[in-house]
């Protein structure tokens, strides 16, 4: 059994219509949200004895700045150990795929950070459209910016992972923990 969470990159900020997507930064409201994020994940794992083997992550600065800002949010004084992967910036789930595939056996927990469609597209695909999973009917609605999930993949190996072996165990939102992270109301 493996673990594999992930994290969707906190709001970015679109307000300069001349940055490459590459370097759009976090917006306040990304701001605010990724330390809260990275909290809840410290919480959710000293609760289960959960430790992240490896983090990889897109290289993109809104994922390095949720990243960042997590840290500090958990309390952390320092860095962490991040495995930037550039495959990672705007992948498909067929990619996303690819890269747990390329990762060490001795590797039992992986966070992924990234983006969207594919973190979402991800979750769709190992985790089986029975019914059976209600977190998997929440995703269906939107995974947004900051949302954090956690799979149990059933394999052994990270190389045999395939579609529809997955258990969506947790999920979590930014507006679950503070109703002004949540969508902007008109």
């Amino acid at each position: 059994m493996k673990t594999l969470g992930l994290l969707r990159h906190a709001k970015s900020d679109w307000g300069d219509a001349r940055a490459r997507d590459f370097d759009r930064p976090l917006n306040a409201r990304g701001r605010k949200g990724a330390p809260l994020m990275g909290k809840h994940i410290d919480e959710y794992c000293a609760e289960r004895g959960l430790r992240w083997d490896r983090i990889l992550a897109s290289p993109a600065v809104r994922a390095a700045e949720t990243i960042e800002l997590g840290a500090q949010g958990a309390g952390y004084g320092h860095a962490l150990p991040v495995n930037w992967d550039r495959r990672i910036y705007l992948a498909s789930s067929a990619s996303l795929l690819d890269v747990l595939r390329d990762q060490d056996d001795a590797v039992e927990s992986v966070l992924l950070v990234g983006h969207n469609p594919g973190l979402e597209d991800l979750i769709f695909d190992l985790v089986p459209d029975d019914g059976s999973s209600p977190l998997r009917d929440v995703v269906e609605q939107k995974f947004p910016t900051a949302a954090f999930a956690v799979m149990e993949v059933d394999v052994t190996s990270w190389k045999d992972i395939e579609e529809g072996q997955a258990r969506l165990v947790h999920l979590m939102r930014p507006r679950d923990l503070d109703p002004a992270l949540g969508p902007e109301r008109l």
